[in-house]
């Protein structure tokens, strides 16, 4: 299979080609307008340009394209709402456009994100159900390219599957997220570099993480399985406060802290629970392989080769 991806140098673009190139699929990675770094098989492509997107996709000539650029930051978007739905919305319309163009049979994983959901109330698992209620331009950004991406599948018989990934952890993401944020300071009291006082945000929201492989390998799942026309939640099913996973942390490195809150971490419209219900997923045979403590010890591994590299 020959696969596009779009984002491939993002947190979960690195993983997923990785996985994808395991299975014995061909992989065309297109990157950030500026990326730090480029392999074989890689270009730089801005979703917001059409033209140069329309040249990526006619260039890879995908049987499949998972579609993870975009524009990441919840707590941004609120800062620059234009530029989260040009890149998020307008990004996606442009590929469905060249895809249409250039790779009608191509089938298109669209992914969007859980904040699509809004607030749930506390111990409901969202299904691909419930109406959206997206409380951020993050989140309905990602609505109306979800809604974009079943317009063409309607209108134009594109193979489009949307994808609502719920929060996703692992070596690799970048550090203002909220577990790797914690790894680095907990490296740093665990080394002395640092006093003994942790800076967080709200720890009392709840949400569902999964391995960032486990998601990798639901992504490639579905590409192959799913239905287009159709959206899959994916997700543990399991709610987890922030605060469990720091205390699991401090636990893996063996570290007592006291906690600071700063309010420059504490998000605008905060959910306070997030949890899916993944069986749509699972009926197509995905089961997690990874636990939610690989991810942390893995965070916590590279946070410390990040503060003392080799030579």
């Amino acid at each position: 299979m020959q696969v596009l991806v779009t984002g491939a140098d993002g947190f979960v673009g690195r993983h997923l080609c990785g996985h994808l190139r395991e299975q014995g699929d061909s992989v065309a990675e297109a990157y950030g307008p500026d990326p730090q770094s480029r392999g074989q098989e890689t270009s730089a492509v801005d979703v917001t340009d059409p033209v140069g997107l329309r040249a990526a996709v006619q260039t890879a000539r995908p049987d499949a394209i998972i579609h993870l650029a975009g524009f990441s930051s919840v707590a941004k978007s609120h800062a620059d709402p234009s530029q989260t739905f040009a890149v998020n919305t307008l990004g996606a319309v442009h590929l469905l456009a060249a895809a249409r163009d250039v790779a009608p049979k191509a089938r298109i994983l669209l992914i969007g994100s859980a904040e699509c959901y809004g607030a749930l109330a506390a111990g409901v698992r969202a299904t691909e159900e419930l109406p959206l209620r997206p409380l951020s331009p993050y989140a309905a950004s990602k609505v109306a390219a979800e809604v974009a991406g079943f317009q063409f599948h309607r209108a134009t018989g594109l193979a489009v599957i949307g994808v609502r990934p719920f929060n996703h952890i692992g070596a690799g993401q970048a550090p203002h997220f909220v577990v790797p944020s914690f790894a680095r300071q907990v490296d740093a009291i665990r080394r002395r570099r640092a006093p003994g006082v942790l800076k967080v945000g709200d720890l009392s929201v709840v949400r569902d993480f999964s391995h960032v492989d486990d998601v990798a390998q639901a992504y490639r799942l579905l590409v192959l399985r799913g239905e287009p026309g159709q959206v899959y939640n994916v997700c543990s099913g399991e709610g987890r406060t922030i605060r469990s996973l720091l205390d699991e942390m401090l636990e893996l490195a063996g570290v007592s802290a006291g906690i600071e809150v700063d309010r420059e971490r504490l998000r605008a419209a905060e959910i306070p629970s997030l949890i899916g219900d993944p069986g749509k997923l699972r009926k197509l045979g995905w089961q997690p392989s990874r636990t939610v403590r690989d991810a942390l010890r893995e965070t916590l591994d590279e946070a410390a080769a990040a503060a003392d590299p080799p030579g």
